[in-house]
């Protein structure tokens, strides 16, 4: 899992769909262990607009990537 520390990016299912409905979204990162029925609107968006999807293994996984101490379900690198 890469390190996002440094990139611009926007963590949290809420803000990532506004910036993904905003098309300043390169990529997005979802948790594989995320609940589908949180993350499936941002996954339909992202299939709608042609956004690439990668999954990490983890909530946990995807926190720490960001350097958070908690879990993220979803995190939106900006272009």
């Amino acid at each position: 899992m890469e390190d996002f520390k440094d990139i611009n990016k926007i963590v949290g299912l809420k803000q990532s769909l506004k910036a993904v409905q905003k098309g300043i979204v390169g990529e997005v990162y979802i948790a594989k262990d995320a609940e589908e029925r949180v993350v499936s609107k941002i996954v339909d968006l992202c299939t709608e607009k042609d956004i690439p999807i990668v999954y990490a293994d983890s909530m946990k996984q995807l926190g720490k990537a960001c350097g958070i101490d908690v879990s993220a379900a979803v995190v939106s690198i900006l272009k």
